[in-house]
Order: structure tokens, then sequence, then C-alpha cells
């Protein structure tokens, strides 16, 4: 029987979609339901696609009418909400932000908020750390608050994959909330582990509402290509045959750069999307996508949770992700409202390496814990970040993450004012303990996902049961249903060989550092910014540290045979040729080393006479240094450096120089030899490495 209610809701959601013959999907309703005549607390976990946004815009409409208060949202993807937000805005309900990329607009939405003007206030959860915000905005609005909603609640969970310690903070606000306001919270991705992780959070009044995760449009299949060049192959001459377009998913910002470089050379419409983009350069890439103008974003997993393309055609892994968990929450974007979609997901030698760091970093350290509470302990008048920086061998991430982590715990051994850190009087102790196993469980998860990449049946039944639905089943259409590829897995040596060459020509671009860590160098005078006169050129280098093509090459010349070959030397000149600064070098130099003296100057020699160039050593090295790579931040890595060289002088000094090197790690080496040549009256100076190394 239908309702009043059932019928108006039924209506808001036809105008909502735009579609006068949409039904709710099972469970919607009673998901609406509960919330406006129980005023019940619940957890939604249901596939992405499903529409679990429309059940709390619905919610809201309705308890609105009724004289509510505005709904509270928070969401870690404000910017990949924008689907939602229109739908929203064809039922009437008004949504706004408090963010940090509209601070301009705050007094604005303030007052719009207080006088009713706002149905639904979007936050992310990292705003809840603001005192101000918790001050102006979050008191008054507690008490009239009509619904409160988590989205993407797995990241309230630790023992989830995308855990945000922030998300902490959400708890101590739902606790002190009148226990009648209705609460939703909702996510795609959700094993039962995480789910119960979630309700001793929540609280055990929490009803969840759970939907089969099957995809019955989505069509699965692994290909195994340990090698770049392969997979790089592959994609050029499968993604043109594959209709529609779609997303890549890189592990690494450096990757999803580098492959749609390949991609675009091969004709194929593609762009990287990365956490590092402005939000305009996202917005635009999301647009493109959405309205099938691009084939394929090339991206990290800042394109995740949230993005909504409907006729998405495909999701394909250039990288085997770290847990079934993470899969299923990607390639699920794929053929929501299409009969037939892809999901494929190669996997590459290096994917174990990538994932590997991630588990080792996903946690600070107790010793780094243990450095940052002792450093604020014996500071009187507290410490900013970039006095920690100073006193500490940690980067400035590596603190970030430590007193994020200290600050959502209760009680709390630090805390904020202004810019600077101050620790309390709890006398805190890191749970060693959870932390092992929450490790435990990530490797868990990685070996699951290898179990995967070699099932030989049903690969969405695979991860239905990995992920708790309760009635997996053969979903008949992947490739482990069919028993033979959906896609055939050969691809053209001629591409291959042209992938070869690609990565062999990946030149790195090394930027010159504009500006000195304060309080260092002060022999010299130096601080503040580095002034043009002392700065070096924008350098280049031929690899990536152990990365395929020349990388690899590099890293048995460093440490197994202490001699750089000469197929490094002749791709080197080939890029100082293809690079041509101007004006170019005429003569050639070397960062010398006390550890192993021979090698780069070796090597620098030997390209010098290829270029026909002289190679002047006229660099010294006068005392031992720690190497770069153990310094974890521009002040260590300079004081490192500090009064280790000295720059002797020849006939054309004041010519431009090719600066040699073999890896270049914090680009600090480079800044200061480029400022001691300058200041000894060299020419410009062109930074030359045979590596970076990095992991992003």
């Amino acid at each position: 029987m239908t309702t009043p209610l059932k019928h108006h809701a039924l209506q808001l959601l036809r105008q909502a979609l735009n579609d006068e013959q949409v039904q709710f999907r099972e469970g919607q309703w009673e998901a609406i339901e509960s919330l406006i005549q129980e005023r019940s607390r619940l957890l939604v976990v249901q596939r992405t696609g499903w529409g679990k946004s429309l059940v709390y815009f619905l919610a809201t409409r309705i308890l609105r009418d009724r004289g509510a208060g505005p709904t509270l949202l928070i969401s870690p993807l404000l910017a990949l909400m924008r689907n939602q937000i229109q739908a929203a805005q064809r039922i009437g309900v008004v949504a706004d932000s408090i963010n940090s990329s509209n601070s301009e607009e705050w007094e604005t939405v303030q007052t719009r908020l207080l006088n009713e003007q706002v149905d639904v206030l979007l936050i992310s959860p990292e705003r809840l750390a603001n005192e101000s915000f918790r001050d102006t905005v979050l008191s008054p609005l507690s008490q009239r608050i009509g619904l409160f909603v988590v989205d993407e609640a797995h990241c309230i969970s630790d023992w989830g994959h995308d855990f945000r310690p922030d998300y902490r903070r959400i708890v101590r606000v739902l606790q002190a909330l009148p226990p009648t306001i209705p609460a939703i919270a909702t996510t795609a991705t959700a094993n039962n582990r995480v789910v119960n992780d979630i309700i001793s959070q929540l609280g055990s009044n929490l009803q969840v509402f759970r939907g089969p995760l099957t995809r019955e449009s989505l069509k699965l299949q692994n290909i195994s290509l340990p090698q770049k060049a392969a997979r790089m192959a592959w994609l050029a001459e499968h993604l043109p045959r594959i209709q529609g377009s779609g997303i890549i998913y890189c592990l690494t910002v450096r990757d999803a750069q580098r492959l749609a470089r390949w991609l675009q050379q091969q004709g194929i419409n593609a762009a990287a999307y990365y956490g590092d983009l402005s939000s305009a350069e996202r917005l635009i890439l999301e647009d493109k996508l959405l309205n099938n103008q691009i084939k394929a974003l090339v991206a990290t997993t800042a394109l995740g949770m949230g993005f909504d393309k409907p006729d998405l055609a495909f999701v394909i892994h250039y990288q085997r992700p770290g847990s079934v968990v993470h899969y299923y929450q990607q390639v699920g974007r794929a053929g929501r409202a299409v009969d037939q979609a892809y999901g494929i997901l190669l996997s590459g030698a290096e994917d174990e390496e990538i994932t590997e760091y991630f588990i080792k970093t996903a946690f600070p350290p107790q010793a780094h814990v243990a450095d940052v509470l002792l450093a604020l302990e014996l500071a009187e008048e507290g410490l900013s970040v970039p006095q920690l920086e100073q006193q500490l061998n940690l980067s400035k991430g590596q603190i970030d993450k430590v007193l994020k982590m200290l600050s959502v715990e209760t009680p709390s051994p630090v805390i904020k004012q202004k810019s600077k850190w101050y620790a309390t009087a709890v006398n805190y102790q890191i749970d060693r303990q959870k932390i092992e196993q929450l490790t435990t469980i990530r490797r868990a998860e990685q070996a699951t996902m290898q179990q995967y990449m070699q099932s030989p049946d049903c690969l969405m039944m695979f991860l239905a049961r990995e992920l708790d639905d309760p009635n997996p089943a053969p979903c008949g259409k992947c490739a482990g249903c069919q028993g033979y590829p959906l896609l055939s897995e050969e691809y053209s040596l001629d591409l291959l060989n042209q992938a070869v060459i690609f990565l062999r020509r990946s030149d790195q671009l090394i930027l010159p550092r504009k500006q000195w860590p304060s309080h260092v160098l002060l022999q010299y005078g130096w601080k503040g910014k580095i002034p043009l006169s002392l700065q070096a050129e924008a350098g280049r280098a031929l690899s990536l540290w152990n990365d395929a093509g020349w990388g690899e090459r590099v890293k048995v010349g460093k440490y197994e045979q202490n001699y750089f070959d000469e197929g490094l030397v002749d791709g080197s000149v080939a890029l100082i040729q293809r690079w041509r600064p101007q004006p170019f070098p005429t003569w050639v130099t070397a960062v010398p080393s006390l550890n192993r003296p021979e090698l780069v100057p070796n090597f620098a020699q030997r390209l010098a006479d290829k270029l026909g160039l002289p190679f002047v050593p006229v660099i010294r090295k006068v005392r031992h240094t720690q190497q770069q790579k153990e310094m974890s931040n521009s002040y260590q890595q300079v004081r490192n450096l500090d009064r280790a060289f000295e720059v002797l002088s020849w006939e054309n000094m004041n010519e431009p120089v090719l600066l040699v090197d073999d890896v270049v790690d914090s680009r600090w080496t480079f800044t200061l030899l480029a400022a001691l040549l300058k200041n000894a009256g060299s020419g410009p100076v062109f930074p030359f490495a045979l590596a970076l190394n990095c992991l992003e």
C-alpha cells in the first residue's frame, strides 16, 4: 500500500532525477521512512550508484517541509558532489558549503544558515577541527539540526581502507546531539569488520541497511603484464577499441602523468588527474569526462569516492590496488547506467613495492611520535611546524601526520593555539598493538588481491564474498565465468618497442629551488628568497630511480657495478641534445663524493667527451655528510651540506656549465652548488642527474 508520504516522496524522487517513470530502488524508501517517521540512526551500505545521496536529500526536503532544522552533511568529497547537489536543487533543497576553497563566502553562508535560508550545510571532517567554525557555526546550529549525515562512513573506521583521523571528531559531534535527531551514515565499501567498528563508534542503536554489491553490467577481467612497457602497449592497442570513455587508475602521480603523455602521443585523448591539481583544473577534467569529450582520465585515487558518471564505459587499473575494498570502490564507478562496461585489472612487477610503501607510511612510527612530543614538552612557548622541522629530522608531512593523529585522541596530548602546538599534561602511549593488527590486516588484504589476480573463478563473486555480501553468486559475465578473455591480452611488438623508447625518453624536469630554509647558511648571509644571480637553471634527469627504462640500469651501476655503463652515457647525450639548454654549456663539472670518489666524475668525464666539452672538476668535498635521502626536511638537508664543499676557479669559469650528479633526492645539493659556483663567478648552471629519486 502506498501511503501519502511515500507518494509524495516518489514525486520528489522523479523530480530530482527528471524522470517520471523512475521507482524507488529496494531499500531507498524504507531508509527515508525510518529517518522521517522513526527518527532513526542508520548505516546504509549499498553499491556505488544505488542512490544513497537521494535518501538523505529527499529526507531533508520532507523534514524541512515539516519545520525541521537544516541538515549537516559531513563528507570528504565536497568537490565531487556536484551531481548530487544538482539533483537536490531540482526538489528545492538549497545546499551550501563552508570549506577551505570558499573562505571569502563563509560569513555570507553563516548568515544565510542562521536565517534558515540553507537546507543542507556541507563540510569536510577537517572543518570540525577549526575552533572558529565550532564556536560560530556548529555550536549555534547543533540544537537546530534536522538531520545528521556522514558520507563515506568507512572513513570513520581505522580498520577501513580510507581511514581519515578527522572522522573521529564526528563521533564526538554525534554524541553531543539530542538523541531525537535522525542520523544516516552511508558507504559503498564496508565489510563486516568495518561495519562493526562503525556501529561501536556511532552507537549500538545504529540500524544497518545493506544491499547486494554485484553490478550486473560490469564485465571483469585480469591481465598480468609485469613490465610497464607491455601495459602501455596493451592500452595503446585496446583502448581505442572500447566504446565510450572511462578511467585508468594508477598508484602514483608520476605514473599517471607519464601514462597520460604516452596515450596522448599515441593519438588517444587522455589527461592526468591527481590531487595536486587546482580545483579549477579538476573541474575542467571532470566535465570533459562527464561529457565524453575525453577518452580517459588517467587518475590516482584523487578521482574516487563521489565521482558519478552513470555511463562510464570502463575502469582499467594500470597497477593492482592494495585491497579488494579499494578495487571494488574504484571499479564500481563503471557500468551504473549502461548495459555493458569493462573492469580490467592489469598487474605489474612494481605493484607490491608501491603498496608496501603505502602500508609502511600509513601510521607514524613510534619514534616520530616520541620525538614530536619530547620537543613540545621541552618548549615552554610551543612550537610551530617549521620550528619542529628545525629541531627534528622529520619532513613536514611526517610531523603533520603525528600532530593529526595526536590531536584526535581523547584526551589529546597536544593542543594547537594559533600557529603553535603545545604539549598537554596527558601521558600518551601509542597503541602499538592496534597498529600491528592494522598492518597485518593490510598485508592480508594485499595477499587477497594477489589471489584475486590469479583466480580462475567468478571474479565478481570473489569481490562480493570478500566484502561480506550476504548473497554472492556467479555473475555469468566475467572472464572467469566465460572461460576465455573478454579482451585479447595480446599487443603488437611495434607498440612495445615504441613504449620502451618512450620510457627511455621520459626525461624528468629538475626545477630550481627558490627559497632558502630559515636559520641556516648564515655564514654566507643567504636567507629568504634565492636571488636569480645564485639560482640554478631548470635541469633534467634521465630517469626515475629504479624505474623501467633507464632507472633500473642506474641502480645497478650505482650499487652493483660501481660504474655507469656506456648506454647511460649515450642516453644522457641524446637527452641533452633533445633538451638543448640555452645558453648551451661549454664545460662540465660534477658533484663529488668521498664514499665513491670515482663513480660520478668518471661518468661526467665520459659524458663531456661525447659532448665535445672539457670536464673540469672545480668542486671539492671537504667533509663527510650523511646521504641526503636520510635527511627528511629542507632545514636538515641544507644543514647537512653546510660547509661540505668548496669551489675552485679556472680560466673559463664564467661560461655556462653542466653540473652532473648520479641521483637527485632533495635538489638541495644542486641548489647549494649552483649558488657556490655562481658566487665563484660561473655562468648559468644547468643541473643534470641520471635519476630522480621519489615516490608519489
